[in-house]
């Protein structure tokens, strides 16, 4: 009696790695927002309100913002926030929710703590490779904002898209 009891729980431990786990996406705009983005000006005020003040001279911060066609806003997400002198993006994630809220576009923005709105050469290759995995996907990638605490540098407003 004893051993049918422990085949029966082994053969429902088993039955469990046979089951294909579901997977459940959902996007939820909350509020009914349709701000139009038409500049580089119209972006960084939309980064600026979801920036932590407090910390944008402290740690670096990677937000995206999703467009439908006629450039209102979507959504904003904030893809990393990691440590002083950068942060580390997964360029699937930023895809990920384009294609979760129907995005046609997007503007990439991060800050830099130093106050230095140079774009360092891990920002180049970074831009570079998500404007490369958004056109595979038929999304343009407008912008690279780069921001400090008084200012913003714009990829876009700057030749560099």
């Amino acid at each position: 009696m004893r051993e049918k009891q422990v085949s029966a729980a082994h053969g429902a431990i088993q039955m469990k790695f046979n089951i294909v786990n579901e997977i459940k996406l959902s996007y939820s705009r909350k509020g009914n927002c349709e701000r139009s983005i038409s500049s580089s000006r119209d972006a960084v005020e939309v980064f600026r309100a979801h920036f932590d003040a407090d910390e944008m001279d402290y740690r670096e911060s990677f937000f995206a913002l999703y467009l439908n066609q006629a450039n209102k806003a979507l959504g904003i997400k904030k893809i990393s926030e990691c440590g002083i002198s950068s942060t580390l993006v997964d360029v699937r994630i930023v895809m990920q929710a384009a294609l979760l809220c129907n995005a046609t576009a997007m503007i990439v923005a991060h800050n830099h703590p130093s106050g230095n709105l140079k774009p360092s050469s891990c920002d180049i290759k970074m831009t570079s490779q998500i404007k490369e995995a958004a056109g595979i996907l038929n999304i343009s990638l407008l912008d690279h904002v780069i921001l400090t605490s008084d200012s913003y540098f714009s990829f876009a407003d700057e030749g560099l898209m």
